[in-house]
């Protein structure tokens, strides 16, 4: 592996796309912190900016390659990864994850199953991930296709408890370029060109045609957009925490109506899960039916996912255990 781009050749000028990553990156990396590798470009680029902090800054980080076990080669597939990240300069762990799809699909069970890895591997260390602006702007489009209000297109937080995603700025063809100034040679996964994956259809044949018709920027507005719809649906989550009431319970409908919707909506929604509603299975028109009991007559009942049941009791409501 050669000297990567800037670095160990005094004659040679710093690359700006691997200046602008290293700026990107290095509020993250934290005492132990992990970096989360695939053996993709992305988590490849992000391996070889951090192992910089490694071996020119003494910065205390390592990487761990999750293998899925999912495809014929993973373990080679890792086991190549984690070489390629020790010669970046970080140590890396090879932490193989057992998948099982309870019923919300491969990916999401996988994705349970890596992070579920990466927390036990960090102990509380940051966990940086991969993610770009491309995968930002696919899961917009992903959960506007679901229609289930702000929270399904405000996309992925740069920041969640350990979970760091310094790279959500960046462009996948530039993490690929990374790649190839740091003489990295990722892999490519073949589930990646699968149409039977939504996202693939997405990235290989949505957003291109859109980036068509409406001339160019997409994903950099779908991205501000998700940044923009987080930002308003805190603020609303917040309102809507200092108007739950502590109880558990609407004492006077009177009163809980002249709330404002978007505040009053998400009380309900926080008054259902609080009372054991299955958050995962609460949609849009459950919580549209909680709020019709605002006009309803005693004793009509709301049944919710998850066993729970609210009923218009009097001057209030009540959430119930229908077990």
């Amino acid at each position: 592996m050669r000297p990567p781009e800037g670095e160990d050749r005094p004659t040679s000028r710093l690359d700006a796309l691997v200046a602008r990553a290293r700026r990107l990156v290095e509020p993250h990396l934290a005492p132990g912190a992990v970096v989360a590798v695939s053996g993709g470009a992305d988590s490849l680029a992000l391996a070889a900016v951090a192992g910089f902090f490694v071996r020119r800054r003494g910065v205390d980080a390592r990487a761990v390659v999750v293998d899925h076990g999912l495809q014929d080669g993973s373990a080679e597939v890792a086991s190549r990864a984690a070489a390629q990240c020790e010669a970046l300069g970080l140590s890396a762990t090879v932490c193989r994850v057992e998948v099982r799809d309870l019923g919300s699909g491969p990916e999401d069970a996988a994705r349970v199953a890596r992070h579920r890895a990466l927390h036990a591997e960090a102990d509380g260390a940051p966990i940086l991930l991969a993610h770009t602006l491309d995968d930002q702007a696919e899961s917009v489009l992903l959960g506007l296709a679901r229609g289930s209000g702000p929270r399904s297109i405000d996309g992925m937080r740069p920041g969640s408890g350990a979970l760091r995603r310094p790279f959500l700025a960046l462009r996948r063809a530039e993490t690929e370029r990374i790649c190839a100034l740091h003489d990295v040679e990722p892999w490519h996964d073949p589930h990646n060109d699968d149409p039977a994956y939504r996202r693939v259809r997405v990235r290989r044949e949505l957003l291109p045609l859109m980036e068509e018709v409406l001339g160019g920027g997409v994903a950099e507005a779908l991205a501000r957009t998700a940044d923009l719809v987080r930002a308003d649906a805190d603020l609303l989550d917040a309102m809507a925490c200092d108007e739950a009431p502590p109880s558990g319970a609407i004492d006077d409908v009177t009163a809980f109506a002249d709330l404002d919707p978007a505040v009053r909506m998400r009380v309900w929604r926080r008054l259902a899960v609080a009372a054991g509603a299955a958050a995962g299975e609460l949609s849009h028109a459950h919580t549209r039916a909680l709020d019709g009991l605002l006009d309803a007559r005693g004793g009509t009942r709301i049944e919710l996912p998850g066993h729970v049941t609210a009923v218009r009791d009097g001057r209030g409501v009540r959430f119930l255990d229908a077990r």
